[in-house]
């Protein structure tokens, strides 16, 4: 045990520690260009309740960024410093990715914190899209979990190099090397310890360093002194197993290493680290770390992997675009200051100053006062504010180099656009997934129509995958994207950021209607009671237009035929009867929607002398549809979608089972390399909610995607309801 005096002097060196690195980070950002050897841009990725505001927390602690830790959900009322919005703090989760940046080891870095729910994986998406290297984090406990399969995918769609972080390893039924074998097997990476620890869940002493062949301890309140000590006896036996498991990995990737473990001759230090970095940058190995972010528990050894085998920016290679000629050219970019300047926005915000766009720096150097060229829309701006940020918090900057990563004020631009000082390139886009789920919105206070209007706008250049559109036919607004908690967070930003407390609903779903049968008629309209008579008589008959409404290739257009004979009918009218036809198939008489695949036959008719008019015949023609449509056999229609569905092979009962709760009829089922894909014929309305249904049935790993294939018939039983909620909306409308 260290005595009272011994911890007093620990702290007061981790305090001039701190004061070191805290000056060196001014030093680094008063001159703004950093030498690119000595940066690192890492996100830090994982499942949802992995720890990763936690771990980045206590990054910002050990490399003097901030001076106390705060908790995520915290009983100080502070919060985590990179869950900077109220409603992060208030639900534990991120939402937005975070932006900071730090020095340890001498080397700046460049950090994005990024949300775990898969509702914001486009926050992933784009931060990935600009990083050179990752921290992948795993729960000891729950090890590969749905997201972090996602965020390995996306890791790997943009070649960033990773060093794993097995986090939580004081938590019940922690085990990290259960961990390892599962990202082996599901994530297919070749994968070893350099750490293990010393003991796990209420017995985790600290973690013994497998390269140095050291036990490391994490003293101190917050961990910040870290003391290095021969390995325990009790230890031993498995560092030396696991020692062996590193160096055999190894072995397999390089011949050196490989001929000095047959040879069973000491290894150096040098050469496993060399190998270890080559590798991990190559993206053949991964370094897995371990600890305990809560705990204070090996932190500071997982920057010190950040560091050692994490790439600089002039160690990747990227490459932009040429937009000017035909084929778009690949060109590769140079971490070189004098090169001419080429920058990605991948992120947007928007604050009480204005937009706040993110970009990362390719080639060249920003700076500020400098004019740039929007390659997407080929508009010239000057940049007149340069920040680097820290959370929400900002710091003005005059220019940053190749391979960092600052925000400008003061740009109009869409996320995942390129500048250039003028050449014609553009970065390849970040890869945005389709809207999962959508929602009707609507402000409770008309008033505030406008207002709510320019808050979607803003929110939609924001995220990509928050999509806004209106109904053509019920003109409702409707909000598409990942999921129920992305959709119901940006209607509670609106309420407290924009104080406009919002509605929302399931969208109304696109009914049809038709007739099913043909009726012959002839109606009579005659007025003739004050003012000019009114008098028109017009005789034919209504059906069909095709054989099979549900056929996907049938004709479900209306049709209006005049085949009148004679003069009994001029043709001065003929004009007005058609027109107010097609009028009335815009607005069928039962639920409001349009009428589709009817055909209207004009046969004859009768005028009067003085009393016909094209408005006469025109409110006879609506006499005679609504009285055949009544008579016809007037039929509702709904949307049925094509929904194909793909999941592990063990979810196929209750999948199926699923479908067909929401009145599915199965088309097709195959199983292939251990996943089954189901296709369903299932009707709109009752898909509502299918996606957050899927996410718990499968674990988050199901996928579905659906596709309009035709409308069908409405059962009988529905019809009542679906009339009265055509009424009811009605009226609801009528007191907007």
């Amino acid at each position: 045990m260290f005595s009272l005096g011994a911890r007093l002097t620990a702290k007061s060196a981790f305090r001039a520690n701190q004061a070191t690195m805290a000056s060196i980070g001014v030093l680094l950002r008063r001159f703004s260009v950093v030498n690119p050897a000595i940066m690192r841009n890492i996100g830090i990725s994982a499942h949802i309740d992995s720890g990763k505001t936690t771990f980045t927390e206590r990054v910002l602690f050990y490399t003097g960024r901030i001076n106390a830790i705060h908790e995520v959900r915290g009983s100080d009322n502070v919060g985590a410093t990179m869950d900077s919005m109220e409603l992060e703090r208030e639900k534990g989760i991120t939402i937005q990715s975070a932006a900071t940046h730090t020095v340890w080891d001498n080397h700046h870095v460049n950090i994005i914190d990024t949300p775990g729910h898969v509702d914001f994986t486009i926050e992933v998406e784009r931060a990935l899209r600009v990083l050179d290297g990752g921290v992948l984090l795993l729960c000891a406990a729950s090890g590969v979990q749905p997201q972090t399969l996602t965020v390995d995918k996306q890791m790997k769609r943009y070649d960033v190099p990773r060093i794993i972080f097995i986090n939580k390893l004081d938590r019940m039924g922690a085990d990290p090397f259960k961990c390892i074998k599962q990202v082996r097997d599901r994530l297919n990476i070749n994968c070893a310890a350099v750490q293990i620890p010393m003991g796990t869940e209420n017995g985790l002493k600290g973690i013994i360093d497998l390269i140095e062949m050291e036990a490391v301890y994490f003293d101190g309140d917050n961990g910040e002194s870290v003391r290095r000590e021969s390995i325990p006896d009790s230890f031993k036996e498995e560092a030396d197993d696991k020692r062996e498991e590193l160096i055999s990995c190894l072995a397999e990737l390089n011949e050196e290493i490989e001929e000095l473990y047959l040879m069973e001759e000491e290894i150096p230090k040098d050469l496993i680290n060399s190998c270890i970095r080559e590798n991990t940058i190559n993206l053949k190995f991964a370094p897995v770390f371990m600890g305990s972010a809560y705990k204070n528990t090996g932190i500071q050894l997982a920057l010190d992997g950040v560091v050692k085998y994490l790439p600089d920016p002039t160690e990747v290679v990227n490459q932009a675009l040429d937009i000017s000629t035909p084929e778009e050219k690949k060109v590769a970019l140079e971490i070189d200051p004098k090169k001419p300047f080429v920058g990605l926005a991948f992120k947007l915000e928007e604050n009480q100053f204005g937009q706040l766009t993110y970009l990362r720096v390719y080639q060249g150097t920003l700076k500020k006062g400098q004019f740039l060229y929007n390659s997407a829309t080929g508009e010239k701006i000057k940049l007149s504010r340069m920040v680097r940020m820290h959370s929400n918090e900002m710091e003005d900057i005059s220019e940053a180099g190749p391979g960092d990563i600052c925000a400008m004020f003061g740009v109009e631009c869409a996320s995942g656009e390129t500048f250039t000082t003028g050449s014609k390139l553009a970065m390849t886009s970040i890869h945005v997934p389709d809207p999962v789920m959508s929602l009707t919105i609507k402000p409770k206070d008309r008033n505030d129509l406008t207002k709510f209007l320019n808050a979607l706008r803003r929110f939609e250049r924001e995220d990509p995958t928050f999509v806004v559109a209106q109904n053509p036919e019920s003109e409702e607004i409707i909000i598409s994207g990942m999921g129920e908690l992305h959709l119901f967070i940006y209607a509670e930003r609106l309420r407290r950021e924009y104080d406009i407390p919002v509605v929302v609903g399931n969208p109304t779903v696109n009914y049809r209607e038709t007739v099913t049968e043909k009726y012959e008629f002839t109606y009579l309209h005659k007025k003739q009671s004050g003012g000019a008579g009114q008098y028109a008589k017009i005789m034919g008959y209504v059906e069909p237009n095709t054989e099979d409404i549900t056929d996907p290739e049938a004709d479900t257009s209306n049709l209006f035929i005049d085949a009148t004979k004679g003069n009994n009918l001029p043709n001065e009218y003929i004009p007005a009867i058609e027109k107010a036809f097609y009028e009335c198939c815009k607005k069928g008489p039962l639920t409001g929607y349009p009428v589709i695949g009817m055909k209207f036959v004009l046969t004859d008719g009768q005028v009067h002398v003085v009393d016909s008019s094209q408005m006469a015949f025109a409110l006879a023609t609506q006499g005679a549809f609504r009285e055949s449509y009544s008579s016809g056999g007037g039929k509702i229609l709904e949307p049925i979608m094509d929904v194909q569905v793909t999941v592990d092979a063990d979810y196929q009962q209750g999948i199926m089972g699923g479908l067909m709760k929401r009145r599915g009829t199965m088309t097709d089922t195959k199983s292939q390399d251990g996943m089954f894909i189901v296709n369903a014929d299932v009707p709109l309305a009752t898909m509502f909610g299918y996606a957050t249904e899927l996410r718990g049935m499968t674990q988050g790993l199901g996928e579905f995607s659906m596709e309009y294939k035709n409308h069908a018939p409405v059962e009988e039983y529905e019809i009542q309801d679906i009339i009265e909620a055509y009424k009811k909306k009605q009226q609801e409308e009528s007191d907007f």
